[in-house]
């Protein structure tokens, strides 16, 4: 069976999100154009790397083009998004890993994530989605540079939004303190 890919250009709305309390949250990405709507789920870590990834990138192709490409230095403001995801919020898959790139005929990131899995290649970029025995599902979105400061804007903010850190060993902190390894096992 060919790989299952979800492929998004330019859409209507890309973005990270949670459902649940800070502490128990689930992290999820959703990507949107018109009434079909992907949604797949991730790891608090994996949005936050995805989020500085994306500012970094853009910051390079900024540098290196001296700024003719459409990239903004930062997110307009008239580009954020702070509703909720769009229900119902019913993932497709887990993701493993993921790509970035910077697609310079189009002026556009390309992110790319990949189902979790342990019979999945270990190569996948290398992998064409019509490959027979590439396995797993992809989800594939396109940006502006606009719109992906917007991602990665929202998608810190999202990943911030949870649970102050220690400010002993920057574990996260629960309401109740938690035993904090730099204070000898000490509840904080």
């Amino acid at each position: 069976m060919p790989r299952q890919v979800y492929e998004y250009e330019s859409p209507d709305r890309f973005v990270a999100g949670t459902t649940g309390q800070p502490g128990s949250r689930t992290f999820f990405l959703q990507a949107r154009t018109g009434n079909r709507l992907t949604t797949v789920q991730l790891e608090k870590q994996q949005v936050s790397v995805l989020a500085e990834r994306v500012d970094e990138l853009l910051d390079e192709v900024l540098r290196r083009s001296s700024g003719s490409p459409a990239v903004p230095a930062l997110a307009p403001t008239r580009t954020d998004d702070t509703a909720p995801l769009d229900t119902p919020i019913e993932e497709e898959f887990r993701v493993g890993t993921m790509s970035l790139a910077w697609d310079g005929e189009l002026e556009r990131v390309v992110i790319e994530c990949f189902e979790a899995g342990e019979n999945l290649a270990e190569d996948e970029d290398e992998l064409p989605d019509n490959d027979e025995d590439a396995e797993g599902a992809v989800l594939r979105v396109s940006l502006a540079g606009a719109a992906a400061r917007a991602f990665a804007k929202r998608a810190l903010a999202v990943v911030g939004a949870g649970r102050p850190p220690c400010p002993f060993c920057t574990f996260p902190l629960d309401p109740e303190g938690h035993i904090c390894p730099r204070a000898n096992g000490y509840r904080r």
